[in-house]
């Protein structure tokens, strides 16, 4: 395509100074390797990037790390959501500190659904002043291949409800490109993670060549399906691609992008939240130990990351247990 060659710290410079007052009507992904959108077409060179992160300041008022990782467990069950979200944002927050300090970035993945409203907390007092939110690199473990306005797409959730009220950095948001088919989105995503990994913003696994996000927070289905990996589909055992793609989703709309396991799995903290009653059988099936008929039959039990994995789950989703 005719193209003119920018700097991407250059084009992340003009999009850092504030995001915008309502979701933008984009056809390319903010992190694009190759974008297109009409007119004009250009291409993005990568020199070394980010060269600022090194420099942190440091959110007062968190638990450290150590305290953090004492009462990890493999579930928190609470009396209601406002408590659940409390804790999730102290648990994020922790994170945010600890590998803000540790790596000079701190890499979070979204999910859709619920998982977005028990973010909320983080938008309040006294996090929303504290965190160091330009060490933050934002992702999405799957994703809707549908306009970024549109109804269905998780990041117009996760902007509504989240990113639209914390300064986080424009170019530092990787949204898919909307523009593209199922399988060039997934390539593209795929792609952009490469890049990152190789500039070091985000870290590798030394287990399994995969990049190792610090931390992925996924949601949970009532069938148990995580990101869109659904039951009894052949994605579940995709173990050479990073982005993989769905045109034959169960839930609508049927064409998404999604991370496959190797990736979830390795994280290095995992938190599974996953409220509501109508989660409570697949909670049951995952942690209650239910028949040796229905074992590894939920796309949730394939969820072991080589770090912390913990469950965020209120009374009711806990009610089975």
């Amino acid at each position: 395509m005719a193209s003119a060659s920018l700097s991407l710290f250059s084009t992340l410079s003009k999009l850092s100074s504030s995001l915008p007052t309502s979701p933008p009507k984009l056809s390319f992904p903010l992190h694009s390797l190759s974008v297109k959108f009409n007119p004009p077409a250009f291409s993005l060179s990568f020199p070394p990037i980010f060269p600022g992160l090194s420099r942190l300041h440091s959110p007062k008022n968190h638990r450290p790390l150590a305290s953090l990782t004492d009462m990890a467990s493999d579930k928190r069950v609470f009396d209601s959501g406002d408590d659940l979200a409390v804790s999730l944002a102290k648990y994020t927050a922790d994170l945010s500190d600890h590998f803000a300090n540790k790596r000079g970035a701190f890499t979070v993945v979204l999910s859709g659904g619920s998982l977005i409203k028990c973010l909320r907390k983080l938008v309040e007092p006294p996090y929303v002043d504290s965190i160091d939110w330009s060490k933050w690199h934002v992702f999405w473990v799957d994703e809707r291949v549908v306009p970024k306005d549109h109804v269905d797409s998780n990041y117009k959730l996760a902007y509504d409800g989240f990113l639209s009220q914390v300064p986080i950095l424009p170019g530092h948001v990787y949204a898919i490109n909307d523009a593209l088919s199922a399988e060039g989105a997934a390539e593209d995503y795929e792609t952009c993670l490469k890049h990152l990994v190789n500039t070091k913003v985000v870290d590798v696994s030394a287990a399994s060549g995969f990049p190792k996000f610090d931390l992925m927070l996924l949601g949970m289905g009532p069938d148990g399906h995580v990101a869109s990996l659904f039951p009894g589909h052949p994605l579940l055992n995709e173990n050479q691609k990073w982005v993989t793609f769905v045109k034959d989703s169960p839930k609508p709309p049927p064409e998404r992008i999604t991370f496959t396991f190797p990736v979830i799995n390795s994280s290095a903290y995992i938190a599974l939240v996953a409220p509501g009653a109508s989660k409570a059988d697949a909670v049951y099936t995952a942690l209650g130990g239910g028949s040796s008929q229905n074992a590894e039959t939920l796309p949730v039990q394939r969820v072991a990351p080589e770090g912390v994995l913990t469950w965020f789950l209120d009374k009711d989703a806990a009610s089975k247990l």
